[in-house]
């Protein structure tokens, strides 16, 4: 072990739900510190997902984050001259960011009028298990599925 571990940060709740997952989820969608900018997104697309579906929208999204996060991935190791590509399983903390870089960047990508609209969409998607996301994951896990042979070079 070179260096200690850093401390972990302990992020605040968001105003509205009062979950710290929102908050984390808020500062990745931020961009240049306008974290403001970012909440009145996020909050103005769970008040459509909530018109859209009807539903508890804080529930939804937590449904849509657990659906696109994933349990395995593939890294590449060389062995022999030969790289491979290895299954390995994903620690809690990487699959939840993971899971949420996935859900923001597929919700920028999407057609629609501003990005509350988009990642609603995004997100009503999502927790349907459907979406660019939630593909995303099943290809990841059928790399992995398909890499499996590989698994007992595991680091």
């Amino acid at each position: 072990m070179r260096k200690r571990k850093p401390k972990q940060r302990v992020i605040a709740p968001d105003p509205r739900y009062g979950d710290p997952m929102v908050t984390r989820f808020v500062n990745h969608m931020m961009w240049r510190g306008k974290k403001n900018v970012a909440f009145t997104i996020f909050y103005d697309a769970m008040d459509i997902v909530k018109e859209r579906t009807g539903e508890d929208e804080h529930a939804i999204w937590k449904k849509a984050l657990n659906n696109v996060m994933p349990q395995m991935e593939v890294r590449s190791r060389r062995i022999g001259g030969a790289t491979f590509q290895i299954p390995t399983e994903i620690r809690a903390n990487r699959k939840l960011s993971i899971g949420i870089k996935w859900l923001i960047r597929f919700a920028r990508q999407r057609g629609g009028r501003g990005m509350a609209e988009k990642l609603a969409a995004e997100i009503i998607a999502a927790s349907k298990g459907e979406g660019a996301a939630v593909k995303r994951k099943e290809d990841t896990h059928k790399m992995a599925e398909a890499n499996r042979a590989f698994a007992h070079f595991r680091v």
